[in-house]
């Protein structure tokens, strides 16, 4: 019952929430409309931005793909030459170049997947000015994605989509900044620590000697949730009490993660003037949601079948990885939350979870991060599937398709096609490539079924740029760092560059006229056929991977 109440209050506090901050976006959104402030105008002229022109969808490509490339090449310098760098007491050395490498791309890619451990590998300064303004400027670009697709969907007969580097502008100065300042003084408060002191050394009650780590960890904590990044200060991540210290943070974490991606589903409605495609979306999301949440709790909660023959207590379920201060429902709940998104932070060990309830957060990956999914890339990865959806639902009654009022041709569902499965390709390459590779048995702490969910895991986390772990695989090894550097960048870039192709190709098309023969994309009969789509191209892809670990380790242990 506590479990259930905490849903219910979850999602009435992220609508209260969400609802009001979609206004703030709006303004945002249409930016290219508004006076600029002397402060952004300044902005502009130092960087040599022409705030007023606009931008087709190959000089956004360009723009992105631009920026990315000198992100990585300056992150990697960073953390490679960390030990001539200042604001490192610890005196921690440079990072090997795979690894930096690996760091540098999950940054970049709103990823964050660690191969390392925070406190023990980067210093302060790299903790701050490499990674944690990446989780700015990657969810930011995330965002401008979607403001550049809903661009193309409201448009007419234009070709543009605004202009990438306002928009990355104003995301941070009037969303991700003033929201993250916020949150960390909430999080500060609340015990979450946010200082630049060396480690401090204690003895234990026993005489043994303990290092207790320091550093900036709130600015960085506020960021990795709002914007969907994952990346944790400290090993641990979001089970460290000193990054999530109190059931009020935990819940509060779990808010911030959802709280962007659920006012974007807003922001659309709003663009598109017609709140039923906002809220048509936000209940597939919640429905999809619940139904993954549903099962991956029921399996936790439950008592475990041969506890009592091993020795063990198991009836008030399966607490293996949990966090005692928060208990199996919010732990659940947190994860589920974050695999849904492109979040990744965990405050559990999902490596612990049984079978089923380890499947979920996979699952949640898996069907393409859309349930919510990332700031920005959550909701433009839906609308390419709803456009699917249409184009199947029109041929079905024998009518061209169209989605709010345009029509999806050959190009748009080329486009669509190579958004939707770019990414499944990548994990199904990169696990079967794991699978070969000779000294993958080394870096895993299990064998058979569990073993191989490890490494599926691992690239179905990479390559859809979630970065959370299975936590039984050692991916820092040259294999795992280059190849997985490969498929974060592929993953992340080999989905936006089409849906900016799809966006400067709706945005040249008259806005065709609706009649009593066109699809409506609002009512229950299209949701429930967008929820029987999506959940089909997931199993399509994935239901062989997730029969040979998950599933396989299930009937194991019956």
């Amino acid at each position: 019952m506590n479990d259930l109440l905490n849903y219910v209050v979850f999602f009435g506090v992220l609508l209260l929430a969400a609802w009001p901050l979609s206004r703030l976006v709006l303004w945002v959104y249409e930016g290219v409309t508004q006076k600029v402030n002397p402060f952004e105008k300044a902005l502009y002229r130092i960087s040599g931005i022409q705030a007023d022109r606009e931008m087709d969808w190959m000089q956004w490509v360009g723009a992105l793909i631009i920026l990315s490339l000198v992100k990585i090449v300056v992150v990697f310098l960073i953390l490679f030459f960390q030990n001539d760098l200042p604001l490192n007491p610890q005196n921690l050395p440079g990072v090997p170049w795979d690894l930096a490498l690996n760091t540098a791309v999950s940054f970049i890619t709103n990823t964050n997947w660690q191969n390392y451990g925070g406190e023990s590998t980067m210093s302060y300064f790299s903790q701050m000015a490499a990674l944690s303004l990446q989780n700015f400027l990657s969810a930011a670009a995330g965002i401008a994605v979607l403001f550049a697709l809903i661009r193309g969907i409201v448009r007419k007969e234009s070709g543009h989509l605004g202009n990438f580097w306002v928009d990355l502008v104003r995301i941070n100065l009037y969303v991700l900044l003033p929201l993250s300042l916020v949150s960390a003084l909430v999080l500060v408060s609340q015990g979450v620590l946010q200082n630049l002191l060396p480690y401090v050394q204690t003895v234990t009650l026993t005489g043994g000697k303990e290092v207790l780590p320091m550093g900036p960890v709130a600015s960085q904590e506020a960021i990795k949730m709002l914007g969907t990044n994952g990346g944790g200060f400290f090993n641990a991540n979001s089970a460290h009490p000193w990054e999530n210290p109190t059931a009020f943070t935990n819940f509060l974490q779990s808010l911030l993660v959802f709280l962007i991606p659920t006012s974007l589903v807003f922001l659309f409605g709003r663009a598109a003037k017609d709140m039923r495609q906002g809220w048509a979306i936000f209940g597939i999301m919640a429905v999809l949601f619940t139904a993954f949440f549903i099962p991956s709790l029921l399996s936790e909660a439950a008592p475990l079948p041969h506890a009592a023959a091993l020795g063990v207590d198991g009836s008030a379920g399966n607490l293996e990885g949990k966090e005692t201060r928060f208990g199996i429902g919010p732990t659940v709940l947190f994860n589920d939350i974050t695999t849904a998104t492109s979040c990744g932070a965990v405050d559990g060990m999902i490596d612990s979870y049984t079978p089923l309830g380890g499947m979920v957060p996979l699952v949640l990956m898996q069907v393409g991060e859309v349930i919510f999914g990332g700031v920005g890339s959550g909701l433009y990865g839906m609308i390419a599937m709803l456009m699917l959806t249409v184009f199947v639902g029109g041929l079905m009654v024998g009518r061209t398709p169209e989605y709010l009022g345009k029509k999806i041709e050959a190009f748009d569902m080329k486009m669509i096609v190579v958004a939707v499965m770019i990414t499944p390709f990548v994990v199904l390459l990169g696990t079967a490539s794991a699978a070969l590779w000779h000294n993958t048995p080394t870096s895993l702490n299990n064998g058979g079924a569990h073993g191989f969910t490890e490494v599926f895991y691992a690239f179905s986390s990479m390559a859809n740029n979630n970065g959370s772990a299975f936590a039984g695989l050692n991916g820092n090894t040259h294999f795992f760092n280059v190849v997985g550097a490969l498929a974060m960048f592929v993953g992340r870039f080999g989905v936006m560059i089409p849906i900016l192709a799809l966006a400067g190709n709706l945005s040249k098309k008259k806005s065709a006229i609706q009649s009593s023969g066109t699809m409506p994309t609002h009512g229950l009969t299209f949701a429930a056929l967008a929820i029987f789509f999506i959940i089909i191209v997931a199993a399509l892809n994935f239901l062989p991977g997730l029969a040979l670990g998950p599933i396989a380790e299930y009937f194991q242990t019956l």
